[in-house]
């Protein structure tokens, strides 16, 4: 018998917008700073990020909660 899959995540013509994936360029421009910098902190620790191979991979949602937690 196959497996029955919730598919209501699924976005079909378009994409969600709070899980997208930015890469470090993308989420410099997000931010509004300097691509090194936004390197510099994820290596650091500082702002929530993944390395894929050589990359960073940032999400969008994980920014914003990033960003509201710092600000206050």
């Amino acid at each position: 018998m196959p497996e029955i899959r919730d598919l209501s995540n699924i976005y079909i013509g378009g994409e969600d917008s709070t899980s997208q994936v930015m890469t470090s360029v993308e989420a410099a421009e997000y931010l509004k700073m300097h691509v090194k910098t936004v390197c510099r902190l994820a290596k650091e620790g500082k702002i929530p990020a993944k390395k894929v191979g050589s990359e960073w991979r940032f999400l969008r949602s994980v920014l914003d909660s990033w960003l509201s937690e710092a600000l206050v």
